[in-house]
């Protein structure tokens, strides 16, 4: 559930308050292509506007205290050694695309760093939800003021939104409207051929999809022809059905797993083969589609942490292949579990800080090893030695005269 925080604690830190009734929407999985269900389990979450709970208008306007709790209730910051990070990187040059309900760039900790790219749900209404505002502030959400507001884990980079689908609560959802069904594919192909660097889906499953879509599929390796990484949720009904999650499960994207403040994996977080890493992605506080925010549980945070850690590794390497972005996270990370891999941690808790450092290793280039080689024969004579050989050939002559002088000689006094 995604509820209200408001500040209250001497520390700062944010009380929650729970509001029934509330409005679900996309969270760790939202539909393909925008028609299919999220995924009703735990981790699927309720967003509440700040001003829709009696008494909390007073605070809805005040920015700066409700950004100072926001701040300090985002324990993933410490979790993923993001201050460390960066002083290597932060994102800068780096577009990430946001494939989701839509972003609100109007949002105080997203001013500027958004770019609004199309509307495909072809609804024509305003283009931006909680959902997808929620994914890019923790991308690459930018604060306020000193220390106020969410901070993305690429503050730097810039949020290119495509709007893919529709939040859980709004009724069109249960209905199949023309062009739908290629949404998320149309959704990938836009980002990869405008630029993106990075493509966030924190998206997928339900309406059949769970066996994946041609369209998306094509669609997903396209992206990568193009060079970019794309990272996607693992899925929310990890306790209950547990079923395989597109587009996680798509070869070459990074599937995102979400664990708590202790580390351990949370029961809804989806257990599969197709699991690559885990993020937090419990009690995360979020920014919302208004200038409030939220706090809330599932996979899509999670992934959309990973999404901001790829963006750290391509602005500080341009180049790396999305292959090595994706092995870079996951060699960088710590906790790993027994064995090296596991469906339920993937290849263990990511850390930036580490990915940084092992993408630095991955990008250095492999030199010859020294030792003996394929032998292949003299090669012809330089130049430069031509001179050398030049007097040997005449110091071999001068000797070969001699020998022939003294052979000659002897056969004389013989006779």
């Amino acid at each position: 559930m995604r509820r209200l925080i408001v500040p209250t604690l001497v520390a700062g830190l944010a009380a929650v308050i729970a509001v029934p009734g509330a409005a679900a929407h996309a969270t760790g999985t939202t539909g393909r292509a925008g028609t299919a269900n999220t995924t009703g389990t735990a981790g699927a979450t309720s967003v509440t506007r700040a001003a829709d709970v009696a008494g909390a208008a007073d605070v809805v306007d005040d920015v700066g205290d409700l950004g100072e709790a926001a701040r300090a209730g985002q324990w993933q910051l410490g979790t993923l050694r993001l201050p460390e990070a960066w002083r290597v990187s932060k994102g800068a040059g780096v577009v990430v695309a946001v494939l989701d309900t839509g972003v609100n760039a109007h949002h105080p900790d997203l001013r500027g760093a958004v770019i609004e790219g199309p509307d495909l749900t072809g609804t024509g209404d305003q283009p931006w939800g909680p959902h997808g505002t929620a994914m890019a502030s923790l991308i690459a959400g930018r604060g306020h003021g000193d220390g106020s507001g969410i901070m993305g884990v690429a503050p730097a980079a810039t949020v290119l939104s495509v709007r893919v689908t529709l939040e859980n609560g709004d009724p069109r959802r249960g209905r199949q409207l023309s062009g739908w069904r290629d949404a998320l594919a149309k959704g990938i192909r836009y980002a990869a051929d405008h630029g993106a660097d990075v493509i966030s889906m924190s998206l997928g499953g339900g309406s059949g999809a769970w066996e994946g879509y041609a369209a998306e599929e094509e669609a997903v390796q396209h992206a990568i022809s193009k060079g970019a990484v794309l990272v996607a949720s693992s899925g929310n009904d990890g306790a209950t059905a547990n079923r395989k999650n597109f587009p996680a499960a798509y070869p070459g994207v990074i599937a995102v797993g979400a664990v708590d403040r202790r580390m351990k994996v949370a029961r809804f977080s989806n257990k599969q083969d197709y699991v690559s890493v885990v993020a937090p992605g419990t009690q995360i506080v979020t920014a919302d589609a208004g200038t409030s925010y939220v706090v809330g549980d599932g996979t899509s945070s999670a992934a959309a942490m990973v999404a901001g850690i790829a963006a750290l590794i391509r602005s500080a390497h341009p180049a790396m292949s999305p292959y090595h972005v994706r092995r870079a996270i996951e060699l960088g990370t710590g906790r790993r579990p027994s064995g090296g891999y596991s469906p339920a941690y993937g290849h263990g808790v990511v850390d930036a800080l580490l990915a940084l450092r092992m993408a630095d290793r991955l990008a250095v280039p492999v030199t010859a090893m020294a030792g003996p080689g394929p032998y292949f024969g003299d090669g012809p004579v330089p130049a430069t030695r031509a001179p050398v050989v030049g007097g040997m050939l005449m110091l071999m002559a001068v000797m070969s005269a001699r020998v022939v002088l003294r052979r000659r000689g002897r056969r004389r006094d013989v006779t």
